[in-house]
């Protein structure tokens, strides 16, 4: 436990730590943000070249490596001051759409949307951008 104490100690106290946590941390949500809006934009029509199934294995994995590196920084992060972001109001939003956004998620892939890409799969990647859209805004309300 000292040695999980002092990795948490040394990422406070070094004065690059923090800041490449939080490009990491960026570049894990531009990946995955990107990639998504890149998979609704062809399904809502856009590049209709690409083939939507190919399309969506390049582009969910990507997103997947994004929300891994958006994960593990973050987590990270809320290790070096877990009392300041559960006492912040936008914090816990954003872990609440995080929740919301994996829901949407296990929904959307239990049903097969992605194969059917109906009415209900056409609002279900909608509401995914919003709530990530969400996400980002209110990760950048923590600083604040």
């Amino acid at each position: 436990m000292n040695g999980v104490v002092a990795f948490f100690d040394a990422l406070r106290a070094n004065p690059w730590a923090y800041p490449a946590l939080e490009s990491v941390h960026i570049v894990g949500i531009a990946l995955l943000l990107g990639n998504l809006v890149a998979l609704e934009v062809r399904v809502f029509g856009g590049a209709a070249a690409l083939p939507v199934p190919a399309l969506a294995r390049l582009s969910l994995r990507i997103a997947a490596v994004g929300f891994g590196l958006a994960a593990v920084s973050g987590l990270l992060m809320f290790a070096t001051q877990p009392s300041e972001l559960l006492g912040n109001r936008s914090f816990v939003i954003k872990m609440g759409l995080l929740a919301t956004a994996g829901c949407n998620a296990a929904l959307f892939h239990a049903r097969g949307s992605l194969h059917k890409l109906d009415l209900t799969a056409r609002v279900q990647m909608l509401v995914s951008t919003a709530i990530w859209i969400g996400v980002v805004v209110c990760g950048r309300w923590i600083a604040y």
